[in-house]
């Protein structure tokens, strides 16, 4: 299903596999295309985030890590520093207005300033439909996954506008292909195409580029509940156009090797872009495949 989709819309993809990234053999290039820069990523401890942030850091950024638990940076900043990585790290629930007023501080320590802001947190506390959805469950969704990313690149501003920055939000296939059971997760995800067309026309004159990358299923414990549903469907017989192909998964290793560093340093011109995201079959880390929608921003 993906693949046509990606067939239909080639003319809209940037080509960011064209930017290549040399690496040493220990995976880590010091004076990569990033060095010298601070790149901020939210919900960095594990999954999506965690990858990459080992990616940016991997190209020479200097990576403040975040999540809700204090022993979850904790490990992961250790893994990172272990394998000879600049990174921080400080427990920040993006919903919490003194939490990131504290990843600001902390992201500032470094140098003063602020390159890159990559906004993968999110949340999905119910499965279930979006019509039986409690005010509260709302709220959350709403406040975590789409006012959080704003509010904190409005923290961030002012030490982003002098250096040429770049912000990436972290969307989702589901936000062209929800899922029944994800209800207002879908929606939320939905919301941030548009978040990113807004943010990159405000912010284009400030020679600050915003992007979105739209992630297909990668097996990280947040995906399970659509992997379980793939899975029975699959065993079942039943198709349907709403549910992406479990052949499209893919894994972390897969982020690692594709868009984040590429994605931060496209050129001016691509605006409020929804890139898509190369990923690997699960179980085959070479083989080709893709499991990311596209659509166009401004200007493409």
């Amino acid at each position: 299903m993906l693949p046509a989709v990606a067939r239909g819309y080639r003319g809209w993809f940037h080509p960011c596999a064209r930017l290549s990234v040399r690496m040493s053999s220990t995976g880590i290039d010091r004076k990569g295309i990033l060095a010298n820069r601070v790149a901020v990523v939210t919900g960095s401890t594990s999954g999506i985030g965690f990858a990459m942030a080992r990616r940016l850091a991997r190209d020479g950024a200097h990576v403040v890590i975040s999540s809700r638990k204090q022993q979850n940076v904790d490990r992961a900043v250790a893994e990172l520093q272990g394998e000879g990585l600049s990174v921080a790290g400080i427990v920040c629930h993006v919903g919490k207005a003194e939490d990131r007023e504290q990843l600001v501080a902390k992201a500032l320590e470094h140098c003063g300033g602020v390159d890159f802001l990559v906004c993968s947190a999110g949340v999905n506390p119910l499965v279930g439909s979006t019509l039986g959805t409690s005010e509260q469950i709302w709220d959350k969704i709403l406040s975590v996954n789409v006012k959080s990313p704003a509010l904190l690149l409005s923290q961030l501003l002012p030490y982003m506008e002098k250096r040429r920055g770049a912000v990436i939000l972290v969307s989702s296939a589901a936000a062209y292909y929800p899922a029944k059971e994800l209800g207002v997760y879908n929606v939320s995800k939905t919301a941030l195409l548009g978040l990113t067309r807004t943010l990159a026309l405000e912010l284009a004159p400030k020679d600050i580029r915003v992007n979105c990358l739209v992630p297909g299923i990668i097996k990280t414990d947040f995906s399970k509940v659509v992997r379980i549903g793939c899975m029975r469907m699959s065993l079942s017989g039943r198709t349907s156009r709403n549910v992406i192909s479990c052949r499209g998964l893919g894994s972390q290793r897969t982020v690692q090797e594709s868009c984040p560093s590429c994605a931060l340093q496209m050129p001016a011109t691509s605006l409020g872009r929804t890139l898509q995201w190369q990923a690997s079959p699960l179980g085959s880390e070479r083989s080709g495949g893709s499991c990311a929608a596209v659509v166009s921003g401004p200007g493409a």
